[in-house]
């Protein structure tokens, strides 16, 4: 039977350039010798995506957001991540659980007793074995997805309040789980970040 495959996940405010640097991290986990696959919240299954598409799409109420996004993890979990982590692969996923305390509960207020109750119904007895969280400022932040040349989604629109509500909350995450979580800080140049990026990569 296949050992138990690891579960990393990547967060951070958008604009922080997580999903720039899954690369790297998935490069290097290969390099490891790890059987690697990479997937998205929300995202990663046929009605994870239609979901993903009306969450960024359509305003919405706080928690009818909460639960969607929660329904799309349920059927992501169930259908993708664990058949994976269970075949031995590891799991390199943009965005999980944190991101829903980060933005619905802290960004949006929605009550963080409620999202650790669904997430335990969604993946029970599931978590990261390690996250990285990339973090910058807001102007860097902004520069950067202007940059980008892309329409921004209904999230990334958000105002420097609901930004620093979200970072705060990631933040305060990786102070209470530092076994777990490391901050990457995304606002130096790129062999900086690669270099905390690497020694953050659990190995085995």
């Amino acid at each position: 039977m296949s050992e138990r495959g690891k579960l990393i996940t990547l967060e951070g405010v958008d604009g922080a350039g997580k999903s720039t640097h899954l690369v790297h991290v998935v490069e290097q986990l290969r390099a490891h010798g790890h059987e690697v696959m990479v997937t998205r919240e929300p995202g990663g299954t046929p009605l994870a995506e239609r979901l993903r598409e009306m969450l960024i799409r359509d305003p919405m109420d706080p928690l009818a957001e909460t639960l969607l996004l929660f329904a799309a993890r349920a059927d992501h979990v169930a259908r993708v991540m664990r058949p994976a982590l269970e075949a031995g692969k590891w799991v390199v996923c943009d965005r999980f659980t944190d991101a829903t305390a980060a933005y619905q509960g802290a960004g949006k207020g929605v009550a963080a007793e409620l999202i650790e109750r669904l997430a335990e119904a969604a993946h029970p007895g599931l978590a990261p074995d390690r996250t990285l969280v990339f973090d910058c400022g807001f102007e860097i932040a902004r520069e950067r997805l202007a940059a980008s040349g892309k329409p921004l989604d209904r999230f990334e629109r958000e105002d420097r309040a609901f930004f620093e509500r979200v970072r705060g909350a990631y933040l305060a995450r990786a102070r209470a789980e530092p076994a777990r979580i490391r901050v990457i800080d995304a606002s130096g140049d790129l062999a900086a970040i690669r270099k905390m990026i690497d020694a953050s990569l659990p190995r085995g």
